[in-house]
């Protein structure tokens, strides 16, 4: 099962800024979703408790 997900132009265009050359939404997405559930939070560069 499919479902469509709307979003606004901004953040296509900033999907387009992170997605490697080929690589769909739901691929990008896929790998984002994981690392959150590996790490329980996305890093941020810089960042540390």
């Amino acid at each position: 099962m499919t479902h469509t997900i709307e979003i606004s132009d901004d953040m296509k265009d900033r999907l387009d800024n992170h997605c490697e050359e080929g690589e769909s939404y739901e691929e990008f997405l896929e790998e984002l979703l994981t690392i959150y559930e590996t790490e329980g939070a996305f890093l941020q560069e810089g960042y540390s408790e």
